[in-house]
C-alpha cells in the first residue's frame, strides 16, 4: 500500500518526492495556473484530492 496516498496536503519537497517534478518546475506551473495550490503566508501546499483530480482530467489517451 502506498503511504504516500493517505497524505492530504503535500508541500513542495514532498510534492517533488512523489510525483518527480522539481521545485523550480513546480513553480513555473503555479505562474501559469497550471497546478492547483493554496497558499498560507509564504507557505504553499497542494491538496493530494485535487492533484490526483488533476492528473486523472488531463491524461493522455491513445496519442498514437
Amino acid at each position: 500500500m502506498d503511504k504516500n496516498k493517505h497524505i492530504e496536503w503535500l508541500t513542495p519537497e514532498s510534492f517533488e518526492k512523489i510525483f518527480g517534478i522539481k521545485r523550480s518546475t513546480q513553480a513555473k506551473m503555479r505562474m501559469r495556473r497550471v497546478l492547483p495550490f493554496s497558499k498560507f503566508g509564504k507557505f504553499i501546499y497542494y491538496d493530494r484530492a485535487e492533484i490526483d483530480e488533476h492528473l486523472k482530467n488531463h491524461k493522455v489517451e491513445n496519442y498514437a
